[in-house]
């Protein structure tokens, strides 16, 4: 994930199993965008479904989230649940 926000761009090779199930999570969660990369070398966007999905017939790009993503999540407190009341 660094190397995709340092350079803002990764590719992964159309049989790297393990890259794509990685990224396919960070998808879900909203901190990459998945390209697919046709063999004419245009890009279609993935959505979370199709990238769990999505087999080895094609490279990816990786790219950094366009909209804001907190890295932090909050915990809300709510009657004393998870934090003793003073």
């Amino acid at each position: 994930m660094d190397t995709v926000y340092e350079a803002g761009t990764l590719p992964v090779a159309a049989g790297d199993r393990e890259t794509k199930l990685l990224a396919s999570r960070l998808l879900v969660y909203g901190f990459l965008t998945i390209d697919e990369v046709g063999e004419d070398g245009a890009a279609r966007r993935l959505r979370p479904s199709e990238a769990v999905r999505a087999g080895r017939e094609r490279p990816w790009r990786l790219s950094r989230a366009s909209r804001g993503v907190s890295l932090s999540v909050p915990i809300p407190a709510r009657d004393g649940f998870l934090f003793e009341m003073a």
